[in-house]
């Protein structure tokens, strides 16, 4: 497919599949593993009727987990995946980063 059918695609709404190396793929997981079962605890605790200032302050610490995870998806995207869509001049990729920017730091 050449540049100009792959954005006229884009244009239309067709979603795009690019094969890119996640070189963090394990490394997310691994933390998405870990922010689930804290979530977890954080619902045995609500379950359990414990203070609420101790569920807050355990959701804040979920909360940073995901952030921190967002942030290792973020880093590995624009390294691999952006950079690979400006090679095959995919402008679409960057207008989708954006948007996934905006709806991350909301």
């Amino acid at each position: 497919m050449d540049k100009q059918e792959h954005e006229a695609l884009h244009m239309v709404g067709v979603p795009h599949e690019h094969k890119h190396s996640h070189t963090q793929t394990k490394a997310v997981l691994n933390r998405l593993s870990r922010a689930i079962g804290h979530l977890e605890s954080v619902r045995q605790m609500v379950e359990d009727g414990r203070d609420c200032s101790e569920v807050l302050i355990q959701l804040a610490a979920v909360r940073a987990a995901l952030t921190s995870t967002g942030k290792v998806i973020l880093k590995d995207h624009i390294e691999h995946c952006i950079v690979d869509a400006v090679e095959e001049g995919d402008t679409q990729a960057i207008l989708d980063l954006e948007k996934a920017i905006d709806q991350f730091i909301k």
